[in-house]
C-alpha cells in the first residue's frame, strides 16, 4: 500500500490513515469490526467459515448463515477501502476460510504487541527483553476493544490484559537489577491507571519508593490500596500485600509518622458534611462494636433505633416502597444529628444508632421523624412503626 495506516485496537477502536483518523470505528459496523478483530487475534491462521458463524451467532437463530457471513465480510471490506484504497484486502478468504493478512504499510497495535512478547521470550539478554517490554507497555494503552459479539470476546480481553501486565512484572525484574527505582515507579503508575486492583503492582510500587527514601509515599499507596480493595473486594488487603508492608516497616526502610503529621492528616480527610453518617450495613455493625467497648468503658449509653416503610391494610408495591424509602432518607438525613448513624438493614427498614440520648429524648427523636414523614409524605396507604431500645436493653 501506499499509504500508512495504524488500526488501535488496544483501548479504543481507531485506524488512522497518515495523519488522519477515524474514530470509533465499530459505530459503522459493529458485528463486522469483531469480526476483524477476530480474525486479527488469530496472527494470520486461516479460519473456516463455520468457525466464524459460531463465534458470531451463537446460540442465534439464522436461516442463511453463510450468506450472512459472507454479507459481513463483503460490508467489511467495503467499508475498510473506504478508509484507505485496498484495505479491504487486509481480509483474505480461500477455500472456505477466511484471515487478516496485513499489506505492506498495515500495523495493528495489537499484533505488534504480541510480536514483542514473542521477541521476549526468545531471548535471555536482559537488554533485549526490556526493550520488548518497553514496546509492550507503550502500546497497551488499555484493554482490548470488545463489542460483546464475539463468543469467547471476554476471554481474548482478559487474556492480553493478563499477558500486559506479566509483562509489566517481568521489565519491573530487569529495572531492580539496575536498580532503576524511578522508571519502576513510572512503569507501576501507569499500569495501575489500567488494572487499579492488581497487588503485585502496587507492592512493588511501595517497594520502589521506599529505595527511593519516599517511605511516606510508599505508606500512602498501601493505605489507598487497602481503601480500594475495601471500597471494591468487600475484603481486606490481601495477606501478601499485609506482609509487604509489614516486611519493609520491619526492616527499618518505613518512616515513623510523628503525631503532628498523622493528626493533620486525620484533620484533613475530616467529614465535614452534616446530618448523620450513612453506610452499608457491614460497617455499621463494625461501628455498633466499635460504640459497644466505648460504652463498657466510659458507662455512657447509646440507643438502637429501627423505622420501618409499612402500609395501611395493603402490601406496597416495590415503587411506592423505594419512594416512601427516599423520603424517609431524606428527613432522616436533614434532622438527624452529626454523630448518629443510620444504614439500610432491609428494603423497608433503616436502623440508626443514636449516641448519648435516654429514653425520653430518644422518643422523642423518633416522634418527630414520624411526624415530619407524615407531614412531608401525606400519601394514602403508607405508614411508617418506630421502636427504640438501649443496646443491650428491652423495646419500648
Amino acid at each position: 500500500m501506499s499509504q500508512q495506516v495504524r488500526f488501535r485496537l488496544l483501548g479504543a477502536c481507531a485506524v488512522t490513515v497518515e495523519d488522519r483518523t477515524v474514530e470509533n470505528l465499530a459505530a459503522k459496523s459493529r458485528k463486522g469490526v469483531s469480526l476483524m478483530e477476530y480474525l486479527i487475534l488469530q496472527q494470520g491462521r486461516p479460519v473456516s467459515a463455520q468457525r466464524l458463524i459460531r463465534e458470531l451467532w451463537a446460540g442465534k437463530h439464522n436461516d442463511s448463515p453463510e450468506s450472512a457471513l459472507k454479507t459481513m465480510v463483503s460490508r467489511l471490506r467495503a467499508l475498510l477501502n473506504g478508509i484507505s484504497p485496498e484495505l479491504g484486502q487486509c481480509i483474505a478468504s480461500s477455500q472456505g476460510a477466511y484471515q487478516w493478512t496485513s499489506l505492506p504499510g498495515v500495523r495493528v497495535d495489537v499484533l505488534e504487541m504480541l510480536d514483542a512478547l514473542a521477541q521476549a521470550r526468545k531471548t535471555d539478554d536482559d537488554g533485549e527483553r526490556a526493550a520488548c517490554y518497553r514496546q509492550v507497555i507503550s502500546l497497551y494503552e488499555g484493554d482490548l476493544f470488545h463489542t460483546g459479539d464475539i463468543c469467547n470476546g471476554a476471554m481474548q480481553v482478559s487474556w492480553l490484559h493478563r499477558e500486559y501486565i506479566d509483562a509489566v512484572c517481568a521489565y519491573v525484574e530487569i529495572l531492580k537489577k539496575a536498580e532503576a527505582y524511578n522508571e519502576i515507579c513510572r512503569v507501576c503508575r501507569r499500569a495501575i491507571e489500567i488494572d487499579d486492583l492488581d497487588e503485585t503492582l502496587h507492592i512493588e510500587l511501595m517497594r520502589a519508593m521506599v529505595s527511593l527514601n519516599r517511605s511516606s509515599d510508599a505508606a500512602a499507596e498501601y493505605r489507598r490500596m487497602a481503601r480500594l480493595s475495601r471500597q471494591y473486594l468487600d475484603a481486606e488487603p490481601s495477606e501478601d500485600l499485609q506482609e509487604s508492608y509489614r516486611q519493609l516497616a520491619q526492616d527499618g526502610q518505613m518512616l515513623n509518622f510523628n503525631l503532628d503529621r498523622i493528626r493533620n492528616e486525620l484533620a484533613a480527610q475530616e467529614d465535614s458534611r452534616h446530618g448523620p453518617f450513612f453506610c452499608d450495613y457491614p460497617a455499621f455493625k463494625e461501628i455498633y462494636n466499635i460504640q459497644m467497648r466505648n460504652l463498657e468503658r466510659l458507662g455512657s449509653t447509646m440507643f438502637l433505633g429501627v423505622i420501618m416503610v409499612g402500609d395501611a391494610g395493603e402490601k406496597l408495591s416495590s415503587v411506592a416502597r423505594e419512594s416512601a424509602m427516599a423520603a424517609l432518607t431524606e428527613i432522616l438525613r436533614n434532622h438527624l444529628r452529626k454523630g448518629d448513624i443510620v444504614t439500610r438493614f432491609s428494603p423497608a427498614v433503616l436502623a440508626m444508632l443514636l449516641p448519648t440520648v435516654n429514653y425520653a429524648t430518644g422518643g422523642m427523636v423518633m416522634e418527630r421523624i414520624e411526624h415530619l414523614f407524615y407531614e412531608e409524605y401525606p400519601s394514602r396507604g403508607v405508614a411508617v412503626h418506630y421502636r427504640i431500645s438501649p443496646l443491650g436493653g428491652g423495646m419500648i
